[in-house]
This record gives structure tokens, C-alpha cells and sequence, in this order.
């Protein structure tokens, strides 16, 4: 997860945005909504910035964006991985992404929850909250933006997301008002089943593919013999919240610390970690979004931060933070949502085999299919970018040379992917 280690407001109203596509920001060739809607559900003002697509508005399917952490701005994966611009090393400038997810789609970047980015208000820490804030969220911004109101919906984000992304869908789908949008989500190197995933730390920091072996014999034995308590207090943990924060301490101490202590970093098993405790330097967007004129244009006031350590820190209390969500699941498949989980495969802390193997355990009428589906090479282009294996509503795609962050490492092969599921051709 991207996470700290133990990881103007516009006039208040129903909805405020503004257009800052007039100062040329990001993608200029398209329109821009950005600002803040401004919750009925509490003292909650969510920021977010939208990009129209840049094939055909009119019809192309609309993408909710969250990043993880918890508590990381989307504008992390905005400018990092698949928004429509980057911003230069010394944060004066952006440039067109080709591979923006903007290409087919219109975007919408969010800040949540109330904390993070240039989200500000009262506090949450449990994804009732996150589910219930982000409905209330998007039916504000559909109905404010109303010539989206029958465009299909897909809920996407990465990493913590792979709490964040079934509880909204889940919330979405039983609150009925955007049920018919609801066409699909996709979590891009998720903690969804910590229960499953947990057990396959101790496989992948000894994976060799395309990268050594993290720790030596001795290492990793002592985090096979740890992994079971881990994994008991995690299945207890969904009982009985007292014990999520101990359990979580005893996997973390067990599991991550061995791998963090080497130096390598958790997001890309390839790489040193840069810049800890985030592992990759973000400072250039700071710099970006701390210029008056991007602040002016976009309706903020207050600083941005890329992760808020204190928005980690009450997930991690509330016990939320090892809580399985893989259960929200089943209902939307059973109704037809289509579900993506790809993984970049160099990632160590949300890890393609831990996510795999929540696939194939996931209990839902499609399950034995599912399980028994070949597993397909996945071409981007001329090459073999992927492993797919799908059935029915639910696909699971292994992202070859990819870290945590996915359209990052990978931008044209997550770009062929992301309208491949939207087109329902995956």
C-alpha cells in the first residue's frame, strides 16, 4: 500500500466547481471541472478534479479514481500513473500523458477521506463511512453534472483502494440511485482479503521473477513459522475489533519489517527505496500545486500533502486496516458488475500472487469456472504484457515488469487494459 509506515474552498452549498481549463492547466483540449462537493452525510468537503474525455464526451463511460494509502491524494496517480498530464522534475510545468485514461473515458480524481489531499473535515476511519461519503459524493456530482447522468460508471483505484473500491461499489449498488451507471470496478494491486493475502508474503520476498530473492534461508523461515499467528489474528480480527490493531502490529513486525529492513523498495522488488518512507519523490507535484495560480484555478486553499500520516493512523486504530472486503464481492457479481484485479508483478506489498489467490478463493456461483478458466498470455501490442485469467463477470490479470503502481511502470499496456474492461473486451 502507499502508506506511511507504522505510512479557496469554493462558497460551501450543495455542490461548487469551477472550469480551470481557462488557465490552461493539465489538458487543456478538454473541459475540467475541480473543487469541492460538499457532503449532506456530515461536516465533509471532498475535493476532486474531472477531465472530460477526449474521444466523445457525450457517450464514453465515466472513471471514479481513489488512491490508497489510506489517506493519499488522488493526485498522486493523477500526475504519477494515468491522469492526463505529468508534471516536470521541478514541479514549473506539466506535459500531455499520452496514455491518460482520459483517451476513452471521463475522469474523476477524488480526495478521500475528509484529510486527505485537499479533502478537509470532520473525521472518519471505517469504510461504512468511506462507502456512504462516496455515494453521497457521486450523486451530488452526477446530478450537478447532469449531462453525465446515464453514463456508465466504474470504480477504480489501487492499492488501500482494495478496501475503498468494493465498499463504494457495494454502497453504490445498494443505494440504488446510480445502481444502473454501476457497470464495473477494477483494483490495481489491492489490500482486499488480508486473511488470504497475508499468507504470500513469505512466498514472494523469495520470487525470482525478474528480480532476487529479497531475504536469505534464515529470514525467511522465521517469516514462514510467524505467518500462521499472523494470519489467526487477522481471521480474528473480523470478529472482534480489539484485537485488529495487535494483530496487525505482529504482521507487520513479522512480514513487511524483514523486507523494509533490506533496503529494497516494498512497491517494485527491482529498485532501492528512493526516497523512504514513501519509497518515490512527489515533491515536483508539490511544488505544482502550491503555485497560486494552479491554487487559484483549481478553488483550493490550504496545503497539499501527498499522504497524511494521520488519516493512516485512525484506519490502523479503527482495526479497519486488516478487515477483509472481498465479501461485498459476490452480490455485484452475482448481479452482472464485472470485477477486474490486476496486479503488477514486481510489487511486494499488495502482491500479484496474494491477489491471485483471493480470486481463486472468492465464493461466489461463478468460483468453480473461474478457477478452472485457462490461464491466457495478454498481448499490448506485439508483446506479452499480462497473464489473464477470466470468466463470467471476474478477471485477474498479472502485469509483467510492474510495480505497485501500474500505469506508471506500464502506461500503454494499463492504458489497452482500462479500455478493454470499459469496452467489455478484456
Amino acid at each position: 500500500m502507499l502508506r506511511l509506515p507504522a505510512l479557496l474552498c469554493l462558497a460551501h452549498g450543495a455542490a461548487a466547481f469551477n472550469k480551470p481549463q481557462a488557465a490552461g492547466l493539465c489538458d487543456p483540449g478538454v473541459k475540467q471541472y475541480s473543487g469541492y462537493i460538499d457532503l449532506t452525510t456530515g461536516a465533509k468537503h471532498l475535493f476532486y478534479w474531472a477531465f472530460e474525455s477526449r474521444n466523445d464526451p457525450a457517450t464514453d463511460p465515466v472513471i471514479l479514481w481513489m488512491t490508497g494509502g489510506p489517506g493519499c491524494s488522488s493526485a498522486v496517480a493523477l500526475f504519477g500513473e494515468n491522469g492526463p498530464c505529468k508534471v516536470n522534475a521541478d514541479g514549473t510545468a506539466t506535459k500531455l500523458n499520452p496514455y491518460s485514461w482520459n483517451r476513452n473515458a471521463t475522469l474523476i480524481y477524488v480526495d478521500q477521506p475528509a484529510g486527505t489531499g485537499f479533502s478537509y473535515g470532520a473525521k472518519d476511519a471505517t469504510e461504512a463511512g468511506v462507502a456512504r461519503d462516496m455515494v453521497d459524493f457521486l450523486v451530488q456530482w452526477f446530478r450537478t453534472h447532469g449531462k453525465f447522468g446515464d453514463h456508465d460508471l466504474y470504480v477504480t483505484g489501487e492499492s488501500y483502494a482494495g478496501h475503498y473500491v468494493p465498499a463504494v461499489s457495494s454502497g453504490l449498488f445498494r443505494n440504488g440511485t446510480l445502481r444502473k451507471n454501476l457497470k464495473g470496478l477494477a483494483i490495481g494491486n489491492g489490500l482486499t482479503d488480508p486473511e488470504v493475502q497475508f499468507a504470500y508474503y513469505k512466498d514472494m520476498v523469495i520470487s525470482t521473477n525478474g528480480h532476487e530473492a529479497a531475504v536469505g534461508k534464515a529470514e525467511h523461515a522465521a517469516m514462514a513459522a510467524a505467518t500462521p499467528a499472523c494470519i489467526a489474528g487477522i481471521r480474528a480480527c473480523q470478529n472482534n475489533t480489539m484485537t485488529c490493531l495487535p494483530a496487525l502490529e505482529l504482521c507487520e513486525m513479522s512480514l513487511e519489517i524483514p523486507y523494509t529492513l533490506t533496503g529494497m523498495n516494498p512497491y517494485d522488488m527491482r529498485a532501492k527505496c528512493a526516497v523512504p518512507p514513501l519509497c518515490y519523490d512527489f515533491s515536483n507535484v508539490k511544488t505544482y500545486l502550491q503555485r497560486d495560480d494552479v491554487r487559484a484555478a483549481l478553488g483550493v486553499k490550504g496545503r497539499w500533502a501527498d499522504c497524511s500520516k494521520s488519516v493512516t493512523i485512525r484506519f490502523e486504530l479503527s482495526g479497519d486496516y486488516i478487515k477483509n472486503y472481498q465479501q461485498l464481492l459476490p452480490e455485484l457479481l452475482n448481479a452482472g458488475v464485472r470485477v477486474l484485479i490486476y496486479a503488477g508483478d514486481q510489487d511486494y506489498i499488495c502482491n500479484w500472487l496474494g491477489n491471485q489467490a483471493w480470486t481463486l478463493a472468492l465464493p461466489w456461483p461463478g468460483q468453480g469456472a473461474f478457477r478452472a478458466a485457462a490461464v491466457a498470455d495478454w498481448p499490448a501490442g506485439a508483446k506479452k504484457a499480462g497473464e489473464l485469467r477470466t470468466s463470467g463477470p471476474l478477471s485477474f490479470l498479472r502485469v509483467l515488469d510492474a510495480g505497485h503502481m501500474v500505469p506508471m511502470d506500464q502506461p500503454a499496456a494499463a492504458l489497452r487494459m482500462i479500455n478493454a474492461f470499459t469496452a467489455d473486451a478484456l
